[in-house]
């Protein structure tokens, strides 16, 4: 059996319906996982769940969740327990980075929605999570998606990177928390061409890009080979690691 091999296992996937998040539901699903697709957008990420499901034969759900909800992420494990099992994989994907001119115009309101989203909320779900799975004896794997923003913060994505630094901080923290049953690891997302980067100034990345290792972005499917890794018993001995993932960005 090959060390990727997910079959038998239940992976979540929060901001799964696009970008990064739908790259790795396709691969946690080819490598054999039933999986779980969330986001705020439930009409997507029902979409998402279908063609998944056609195109690989695994179980996928698709479900509406607000990631910064505290209240809400109980019932959202119970019922994903209910229709397909125990979670073993989780990945922490949903994030939000909204844009503001200068640091004086971001609001209290605004920025507790970024913390609520970016680092409230996994940290609430993981435990959840976690929790049960140290109850039933069960190994299992959680998967941060952070970003290098949080240890090379720019002034455009100062609550973003605050909040990722505090996800890699609970990333470690986790790992001892809930180790040796349950592995906690981050994948530090460098610069990936997804949706949001269609509005980028197309002069200005490319003058960015040209100081990366790898002189460009990367494709979403770029981060699958690194969250199977983490997903898997390939990735046995690796907990409360932080890897980044971008290109060689500076």
């Amino acid at each position: 059996m090959s060390l990727f091999d997910l079959h038998g296992r239940t992976a979540v996937v929060t901001g799964g319906s696009r970008g990064l998040g739908r790259s790795m539901v396709r691969a946690l699903a080819e490598a054999g996982a039933d999986v779980v697709v969330a986001s705020r957008d439930a009409a997507a990420c029902e979409a998402v769940a279908a063609e998944v499901a056609e195109a690989t034969g695994v179980r996928a759900l698709g479900l509406g969740l607000h990631v910064g909800s505290w209240d809400d992420l109980e019932p959202f494990v119970d019922r994903v327990e209910a229709e397909l099992g125990p979670i073993d994989v989780l990945v922490n994907n949903a994030g939000m980075s909204p844009v503001y001119d200068r640091p004086t115009d971001i609001t209290e309101a605004l920025f507790d929605k970024v913390v609520d989203v970016n680092l409230k909320g996994p940290f609430r779900l993981s435990a959840v999570v976690a929790q049960r799975l140290v109850d039933r004896g069960a190994a299992g794997s959680i998967i941060n998606v952070t970003s290098m923003g949080a240890v090379r913060p720019r002034p455009h994505i100062l609550p973003y990177a605050a909040a990722k630094a505090g996800l890699n901080a609970l990333t470690v923290g986790m790992a001892h928390a809930y180790g040796p049953t349950v592995r906690v690891n981050a994948i530090m997302a460098g610069t990936f061409l997804t949706d949001v980067s269609k509005a980028w100034d197309p002069e200005v990345f490319a003058r960015r890009a040209a100081t990366f290792a790898l002189r460009r972005g990367g494709e979403p499917d770029e981060i699958v080979g690194t969250a199977l890794y983490l997903a898997s018993d390939a990735s046995s001995y690796t907990t409360g690691a932080v890897i980044a993932v971008d290109g060689g960005q500076p």
